[in-house]
């Protein structure tokens, strides 16, 4: 083996990590660069939000989470999104987009059938709680022992870092804030745990 082999052969697992987490990184980057859009041009972009009751807004399911009210409900959604996305792309890109997807249609149609008629509904607060609903499940999901013994290390990290403020964000939340598109990303992100996944052989 050659010298050129053996260091392509080191950096294919930094090249496969860098691949796994670009998916999480590169949705944040999208919705930073909608927000800038939206304070540079005129006008807002939130009124494409999720509207509830209304079948004009349910493409807000696929491009709510994409809006924020302003900066600071971005920078709120940022870290934890990117944390809980990233433990989610380790499984790859397939299943990070899954995971997503899952989310945001429960999420969106939870929130769309639950919320007070016309009520409007924007950010990516929905994702997280997909995530974090998502990372727990995993727990229970089939799959080998060793893997799920470490997902419920996982799992018990992320409830101390954000398990006080999931449970405030489904029953203690602020007024103007959507417990529904928190409970329904959850719930989203949990079922996508089973999705996909076949039971596997002991040996």
């Amino acid at each position: 083996m050659t010298r050129s082999d053996v260091m392509s052969t080191a950096d294919a697992p930094r090249s496969s990590a860098l691949g796994r987490f670009a998916s999480p990184v590169l949705l944040v980057a999208l919705m930073w660069i909608v927000q800038l859009a939206d304070a540079i041009l005129p006008g807002s972009f939130t009124g494409f939000g999720l509207r509830s009751w209304d079948l004009s807004g349910l493409g807000g399911i696929l491009v709510g989470p994409l809006l924020h009210a302003d900066w600071a409900h971005l920078i709120g959604n940022t870290v934890p999104l990117l944390v809980l996305g990233c433990l989610v792309a380790v499984e790859g890109p397939r299943r990070f987009w899954a995971v997503t997807a899952f989310a945001a249609v429960i999420g969106g149609l939870g929130t769309w059938l639950v919320n007070a008629p016309g009520t409007l509904t924007v950010g990516a607060s929905g994702l997280v709680f997909g995530y974090f609903g998502y990372t727990l499940m995993r727990v229970f999901a089939p799959g080998r022992v060793a893997h799920r013994v470490l997902y419920a290390v996982i799992a018990l990290v992320v409830i101390g870092l954000y398990g006080g403020s999931m449970l405030a964000g489904v029953v203690g939340v602020r007024e103007g804030i959507s417990w529904q598109a928190h409970l329904f990303g959850a719930i989203g992100g949990g079922l996508a745990a089973f999705v996909g996944r076949g039971g596997t052989r002991r040996r």
